[in-house]
C-alpha cells in the first residue's frame, strides 16, 4: 500500500464516520432530542451536548488517521513491513472498538462493577500492548460514541492513552529489567 491509497482509505473512513455520527444525531433529534451527558455522570457538573460529536468525531478521525499515516510512512523509502503494520493497526482498532462497546454496554445495563473491572484491567493490558496508539484511541471513542456521545469518550480515552503510554514506555521496561536481573540471580 502506498501513501495515495492510504490517503484515499482515510477519506472513505472519515466520510463513513461523519455520515454515521450525523445519522445518529438526526435519529436522536427526531426521537426525543439529542442527549447531553454530565461530566462523571454528576448532576452538579456541566453537561455536554452530543451535537459537539458531529464536529469532534470527524476531526478526531481525520487527525488520528493522519497520525497513523505518519507512523506508517515515516521514512521516504517504501517500507516492506507496511502490510504487517496494517494488520497490527487493524487489530488494535478492533480490540479497542470491542473494548469500548463492551464498556458502554456494561455501563448502560447497570453493571457498573464490570465497567470498573474493565478499567482496572486496562492498566494491566497497557503493560503488554501499546494502547496509547492512535488506532486504539479511535476504536475506543467510536465504540463508546453511541452511548456517551463523542466528547466524553475522547477525553476519557485521551487520559487512558496517556496512562497507557506511561505504563508501556516507562513502567514496562523497568519491570522487564528488574525481572531479568532476578532471573539472572536465581540462575547463578
Amino acid at each position: 500500500m502506498n501513501k495515495k491509497m492510504f490517503f484515499k482509505r482515510c477519506l472513505y473512513f472519515t466520510g463513513i464516520v461523519t455520515i454515521a455520527i450525523w445519522s445518529l444525531l438526526a435519529w436522536n433529534y427526531y426521537h426525543g432530542g439529542v442527549p447531553s451527558h454530565n461530566i462523571l455522570a454528576r448532576e452538579d457538573l456541566p453537561s455536554i451536548s452530543n451535537w459537539w460529536g458531529g464536529l469532534l468525531l470527524p476531526l478526531l478521525t481525520w487527525f488520528l488517521l493522519y497520525r497513523i499515516k505518519m507512523r506508517l510512512f515515516s521514512n521516504q523509502v517504501e517500507n516492506p513491513k507496511i502490510s504487517e503494520s496494517l494488520v497490527e493497526i487493524r487489530a488494535g482498532f478492533v480490540g479497542a472498538l470491542l473494548f469500548g462497546i463492551l464498556l458502554a454496554g456494561f455501563f448502560t445495563f447497570g453493571y457498573s462493577n464490570m465497567s470498573g473491572y474493565m478499567v482496572n484491567a486496562l492498566f494491566i493490558i497497557a503493560l503488554f500492548f501499546p494502547i496509547y496508539r492512535a488506532e486504539c484511541l479511535l476504536g475506543f471513542v467510536i465504540g463508546m460514541t453511541f452511548t456517551f456521545g463523542a466528547v466524553l469518550p475522547t477525553g476519557i480515552g485521551s487520559i487512558f492513552a496517556l496512562i497507557g503510554l506511561i505504563l508501556y514506555k516507562f513502567v514496562r521496561p523497568g519491570i522487564i529489567f528488574i525481572s531479568s536481573r532476578v532471573i539472572r540471580l536465581v540462575k547463578e
